[in-house]
């Protein structure tokens, strides 16, 4: 089956799955390779947020995207008024949600996703969809108070340096401040 084949029926299993979960969505018509207007593949919407996607699916390779198309979504959803969401999806996996971002950017300007980061620190489909909410390892293991002296967990580095990356994106264009404020 070719790439783009592929890709087509992947962006369609998207959208059925978003539908499914109550989103209004639409697969936006000739995204990609047949318009001048740089279009995001998926539309979506639960009548309180909007989602501006851009679907990419892999074997097992890593997934790039150009950094053209990750500047194209972030145009489009900032003037939309959506968030702009990276979907990315391994065989035999799950489809995984990344704001731009939070992506890793190469020195040539690309960004690239990995099987095992989209795994480890991606959205899962289930709690993009709001069905589920993601606990990490650490905060089962602090329980509810935290173990440091101040009930943090003892990762205050940790989440130092997450702020500091998270207004970086916003000082470099790469999340809009609505986004940011949402993670903050």
């Amino acid at each position: 089956m070719s790439a783009n084949r592929k890709g087509d029926r992947r962006e369609r299993e998207l959208v059925n799955a978003l539908d499914e979960s109550g989103f209004a969505v639409m697969r936006a018509p000739a995204s990609g390779s047949s318009t001048e207007r740089e279009l995001p593949d998926v539309l979506a919407g639960d009548g309180e947020t909007f989602y501006a996607i851009e679907a990419k699916s892999s074997a097992g390779d890593p997934i790039y995207l150009t950094g053209e198309e990750v500047e194209a979504l972030l145009f489009f959803a900032r003037n939309f008024g959506a968030k702009a969401r990276i979907a990315v999806r391994f065989d035999r996996e799950d489809w995984y949600f990344f704001h731009p971002g939070d992506l890793y950017t190469t020195d040539a300007g690309s960004y690239r996703v990995k099987k095992e980061t989209a795994l480890a620190d991606g959205t899962d489909f289930a709690e993009f969809a709001g069905e589920t909410q993601k606990v990490t390892l650490d905060e089962v293991g602090s329980g509810a108070g935290g173990s440091g002296a101040d009930g943090s967990g003892g990762n205050d580095d940790a989440e130092t340096e997450q702020r500091r990356e998270i207004l970086e994106a916003v000082r470099d264009g790469h999340m809009p401040v609505e986004d940011a404020l949402d993670v903050l």
